[in-house]
């Protein structure tokens, strides 16, 4: 019997000042008393996430970065080190995400790095994988998943691997009001549940939260998440309104 915990985590990407920030957590937190059956995950902005660390002090809330680099401390200019993320009060980091991939040429080589680093540290990856487009069409979903997480999670030990949230996201549904059906969401699902099996073991596999990310909205997330295998969303554009991310956060499955 598996004891996941449902995930519904906010991906602000590049929206939101400070001031926006905290009224966002402030409305959200005033309208949930308490969540029993479920978890809900932050992620601003950088520029934010200190103004929000005390402000995130339920039992059922928590605060995500978008991004980091793989080394603790250097040269590097404009990079942020997971040292810095725990130290703001970070529980989670999303890694890989395909914006990144796409606009920032990030590689599974890097993408391994950085998992690797957050685990090191004490913070849980939000682990991004998904195809595109024409991949899809080319039938050739599940390689690229494969690639990606054999990448990713390459040189990883099971007890590493169990520490990864696992986001699937296929980018032909990011942003463009695309969203595959839960069928095929839960197919590809499926897939990575089974290859986490190979890569660990089946009752490792069976505790390894994986999250939806393609256009989540709320009135798709109740079917969704009635899938056996979709364990969450990872949502874009409908996180950035109160009342929309509520009803997300409040599906029904």
């Amino acid at each position: 019997m598996s004891t996941r915990i449902a995930c519904i985590a906010a991906n602000w990407k590049m929206y939101k000042t400070v001031g926006e920030a905290v009224e966002f957590v402030n409305q959200l937190t005033g309208k949930i008393d308490s969540l029993e059956d479920r978890e809900v995950v932050i992620a601003p902005p950088f520029t934010a996430l200190y103004a929000l660390k005390d402000l995130v002090n339920r039992p059922w809330i928590s605060l995500a970065a978008q991004n980091c680099y793989w080394e603790e401390k250097g040269a590097y200019t404009g990079e942020i080190s997971p040292v810095m993320l725990k130290d703001v009060g970070c529980s989670y980091t999303i890694v890989g995400h395909s914006e990144r991939r796409q606009y920032f040429g990030e590689k599974d080589k890097d993408i391994n790095k950085k998992l690797k680093a957050l685990i090191k540290i004490g913070i849980k990856p939000i682990f991004c994988v998904g195809e595109k487009l024409e991949e899809r069409e080319a039938g050739r979903t599940f390689e690229v998943v494969k690639t990606q997480m054999d990448g990713g999670l390459e040189g990883l030990d099971p007890v590493d691997i169990a520490k990864v949230v696992i986001a699937y996201e296929p980018v032909w549904a990011i942003g463009t009001g695309k969203t595959a059906t839960p069928e095929q969401a839960q197919e590809v699902h499926g897939f990575i549940r089974e290859h986490l099996a190979m890569l660990t073991n089946k009752n490792i596999a069976n505790e390894i939260r994986i999250l939806y990310g393609g256009s989540v909205k709320p009135n798709n997330v109740d079917s969704l998440m009635s899938e056996p295998d979709i364990d969450g969303a990872l949502v874009g554009g409908a996180s950035l309104e109160v009342d929309s991310f509520l009803r997300i956060i409040r599906f029904e499955a």
